[in-house]
């Protein structure tokens, strides 16, 4: 993959949160909470820079969808690590609901795997959206307070985005990048079907 790496800068930004797993692992194992929290947010506050940048101007490719999912593999578990570190006495009672949600997350990487032998870098609508909806709970969680209605909120966007990532890879046959949505893959293997008639 490393091979045909260019040094666009939503490529570095990707590499640049590949970069800091180390510090933001340091950080969550010295109890430094108020430094890690920053160092995650930095984080997604990078993802949505290369991602829009990428799109912007025109720079999306292969490579660099691969290397953000990746970076934001890498970043989601890292955050969520940190959560049941510093903040599991807050979510002590609200934790059932993460055990879907976690098994759905964990099954929409490992398939693939299995399925294609890579990750996933779908990029669909549902899991961009669902990340801004993480971004700001986790946001709010260490700076501000834990909002239950939110949580809920969160965890069952969640569950519905894993579920549609699911459904697409048990439609398609190749991996692809940036796929967008449900609707769009099943448009596309309609419009394909008629075209092979």
């Amino acid at each position: 993959m490393f091979q045909n790496f260019t040094w666009t800068i939503p490529n570095v930004l990707s590499l640049y949160r590949l970069i800091m797993f180390p510090f933001i692992l340091y950080a969550l194992w010295v109890d430094l909470e108020e430094v890690f929290a920053m160092l995650i947010c930095i984080n997604l506050i990078t993802d949505i820079l290369d991602g829009w940048i990428a799109r912007r101007f025109n720079q999306a490719t292969e490579v660099g969808a691969r290397l953000d999912s990746m970076a934001d593999m890498g970043t989601y578990l890292l955050s969520f690590a940190g959560v049941f570190y510093f903040k599991v006495d807050i979510l002590q009672s609200h934790l059932l609901a993460l055990y879907p949600f976690f098994l759905l997350f964990a099954l929409c990487h490992i398939l693939p795997l299995i399925r294609f032998k890579r990750l996933p870098s779908f990029h669909l609508y549902s899991w961009k959206i669902g990340g801004y909806i993480q971004g700001i709970w986790f946001a709010s969680l260490f700076f501000i307070e834990f909002w239950p209605a939110y949580y809920y909120f969160m965890v069952i966007w969640g569950i519905l985005a894993f579920s549609e990532h699911l459904i697409i890879q048990f439609l398609i046959d190749v991996a692809h990048s940036n796929l967008k949505g449900l609707y769009w893959v099943v448009k596309d293997l309609k419009a394909k079907k008629q075209a092979a008639n």
